[in-house]
């Protein structure tokens, strides 16, 4: 075999239609080996003996895509001081564009022996572990233009990749649970039917299933644990995993594209799936621990861990930073992506102790042409000290924020002084965002996520449900601020399911009727229950996928998710580019952009605000009063909407405002009425100014001003 020179950049396996470039990164290497495998799994070894700026590299002609790789690093290995390079254990390249395999646990896969972890273990671990594959970068992308749909406009939907389309009888059943399922003509049907503009995708770096996990006949169904930053989870492939994943994943967003969806990922760049010490040498721990790794001081033999998952990359490092910053780009300029959610974002921030929303990793995203012009959102805190970071992330940033998701919880299972916060929430949460020149964009609203109760188990469950985890139910959040109405669990009582149905509505129109970003996960629309399960981690099974059977499936609360998602896209009083101003709320009036009023039609005072015990709250908002301009600079205008929140058990009777807020209202929405069966539009009731409207206990109801003449 010929071998040439190379060049030390780019990093990873570089086809250019004749041959390819290898480049690997190590600074702690006495010699690297390139090692080539066939189809039957026999291994040809390439020494690398090219070496810049402590890149090993080299260019081999005719290797084309398909080839499989990995690498073995000669090196010291002295875990107390850091240092774990080990030659029997072959490696993933760092850069590997795809990933055929899986990790088997053999006991070859770690640097030592189970009987004795003081004693190395030689083993070769090549036959257990995966390969790196070389890709064909050429794609036709054909007429796929991103959507490019701004912030206020967006409506994020969280999907699993499988979980979303495993069961779905409309998707050909070899191809279910794949990149090509969810572009499949059955699911683009059901994102335009909903309204939604962006598919949030949990992780489809390429990940490994945990040791623990696979010992008890569980897997990682989640995927927060990374081993392929560049590569998309070949388990999620229906073409094959010899590079035909990333292929089948450009088609995905070219077809997802085409339907107007942005795509967006979830990426887990704050650990990988190495583990701590004791966990398995696959990569990075191989390759250069140190220079990969954040170690605990004065003890180099163990992990500084803020994630909970026995390492945490280390962020001062120019590697891991080149190594995150590369991923995400090219993520974006050849998968076509359109943002990131960053997993456990604080620790990302953590150069040296202390989250820093100056360190170097925000400024690198900050001037970088290509990563800061597509969506960035944080998770906005770890497991470290002071990682709950809510509102505290750069301008350039949104934020899941979690103190949304606990408020609206809490309002509408009646938690005592909860409406004061509740207000700040549904407004755009400018208490967290505007002193740092942020608009309510900032603020991804979500009652519910992948990590713990569905809607639907939330209004069904007061504890959690974990016993298929196998931990004895120890595991996940035990404080969820959920109320089940009555009876745990599933119940034919029809006192309770009416009241579970319209606590559902209620969440979601909370949701999407306020302002900032909001996400709403996948099968919340439909009804679905993970049985009181709030950590579906290891869960690859129908407990956690979406039941798409016509019995499981709620057509009514997916029309009534519809229209709220079609209502805010109509009505821009519901997504607001900027914060609420104007006067003391204590003085507002109808020309006023918003106005909050009691019960029996006037305006909150401070002792309504700090009462503790009034869970009832109407909110005008004044259409006519909108700051925003349009991209031509025009004004933008709306209705005006009267919003009526009653959160007690008991019905209320809200006495509308006088007629200087409007004369005549319709009645948009009510959570409490019956599904509409008949044909035509659907009817709108007036209620007039002074008058009473009644709304039940655990009720919403919108008004829309009518117009003068009309």
């Amino acid at each position: 075999m010929q071998v040439w020179t190379g060049s030390a950049y780019p990093l990873g396996a570089t086809y250019d239609g004749a041959g390819t470039n290898f480049a690997l990164f190590t600074s702690v290497a006495d010699a690297v080996e390139l090692c080539l495998y066939d189809e039957d799994g026999k291994e040809q070894r390439v020494p690398l003996t090219e070496v810049d700026a402590d890149i090993w590299h080299a260019y081999l002609p005719g290797v084309v895509p398909g080839q499989r790789y990995g690498y073995r690093v000669h090196g010291p290995y002295d875990p107390e001081r850091g240092q774990r390079c080990q030659p029997a254990k072959l490696l993933l390249d760092p850069y590997a564009k795809a990933v055929d395999g899986q990790v088997d646990w053999d006991e070859s896969v770690f640097a030592y022996s189970w009987a004795d972890p003081s004693r190395p273990n030689d083993a070769d671990s090549a036959p257990h572990v995966p390969k790196a594959v070389v890709t064909n970068p050429y794609f036709d992308w054909a007429d796929e233009r991103a959507p490019r749909t701004p912030y206020h406009e967006t409506v994020v939907y969280e999907a699993h990749v499988k979980g979303l389309t495993a069961t779905h009888p409309a998707i050909p059943a070899e191809m279910r649970g794949t990149y090509s399922a969810l572009a499949h003509p059955a699911m683009l049907e059901h994102f335009e039917r909903l309204g939604v503009t962006a598919v949030e995708l949990m992780p489809v770096h390429h990940f490994v299933h945990d040791h623990h996990l696979v010992a008890r006949g569980l897997r990682n169904y989640w995927g927060y644990n990374t081993i392929g930053f560049f590569a998309p989870h070949s388990e999620y492939a229906a073409t094959g995993t010899d590079g035909q994943q990333v292929t089948e994943f450009k088609a995905m967003v070219r077809e997802l594209h085409r339907a107007g969806l942005e795509v967006i990922l979830d990426v887990v760049y704050n650990h990988t799936a190495e583990g701590n010490h004791l966990g398995p040498t696959l990569s990075f721990r191989g390759i250069d621990n140190s220079a990969y790794y954040r170690l605990v001081d004065e003890d180099a033999a163990h992990y500084y861990d803020t994630t909970g998952t026995g390492n945490s990359l280390l962020m001062r490092s120019p590697h891991v930073l080149q190594l995150i910053m590369d991923s995400l780009r090219y993520w974006v300029t050849e998968m076509h992506v359109d943002g990131f959610r960053f997993d456990l974002a604080a620790t990302l921030a953590r150069q040296f102790h202390e989250v820093d929303r100056l360190s170097a990793f925000f400024d690198l995203v900050q001037q970088d042409p290509v990563v800061s012009q597509v969506k960035l959102i944080a998770e906005p805190w770890d497991l470290g000290d002071g990682g709950y970071q809510v509102g505290g992330f750069p301008p350039l940033w949104t934020e899941w924020n979690g103190r949304f998701r606990d408020t609206v919880r809490d309002f509408w299972r009646g938690e005592a002084a909860s409406l004061p916060e509740f207000a700040s929430r549904i407004t755009g949460s400018s208490d967290l965002y505007e002193s740092s020149g942020r608009r309510p964009i900032a603020s991804v609203n979500f009652v519910t996520a992948h990590d713990g109760f569905t809607l639907r188990d939330l209004v069904s469950y007061n504890e959690k449900h974990n016993e298929a985890n196998g931990e004895d139910n120890a595991d996940g959040e035990g404080y969820n601020r959920s109320w089940n109405c009555g009876v745990e669990g599933e119940t034919d009582d029809p006192k309770v399911l009416t009241l579970r149905a319209r606590q559902q509505r209620n969440l979601l129109a909370t949701l999407l009727l306020s302002q900032g970003v909001p996400m709403l996960l996948h099968g919340d629309e439909l009804g679905r229950s993970q049985r009181g399960n709030n950590n579906a981690y290891c869960q690859d099974t129908p407990l956690a996928w979406v039941d798409w059977s016509p019995e499981a499936v709620d057509e009514d609360l997916l029309d009534f998710t519809a229209r709220l998602i079609a209502m805010r896209q109509e009505h821009p009083a519901f997504r607001r580019r900027r914060f609420f101003q104007g006067h003391d709320v204590r003085g507002a009036t109808a020309d006023d952009e918003i106005a909050w009023l009691r019960a029996d039609g006037g305006l909150m005072s401070d002792e309504d605000w700090t009462d503790g015990r009034s869970s009832t709250v109407a909110v005008y908002l004044n259409g006519a009063a909108l700051p925003d301009v349009d991209s031509r600079g025009e004004p933008v205008t709306d209705d005006s909407f009267l919003l009526l929140m009653n959160g007690e058990l008991q019905a209320v009777g809200f006495v509308l405002p006088d007629a200087s807020f409007g004369r005549q209202w319709l009645v948009e929405l009510d959570t409490s009425a019956p599904p509409y069966t008949g044909d035509g539009p659907r009817p709108r009731h007036t209620v007039r100014a002074g008058s009473t409207r009644r709304v039940p206990g655990k009720g919403l109801v919108l008004l829309r001003r009518k117009p003068s003449k009309s």
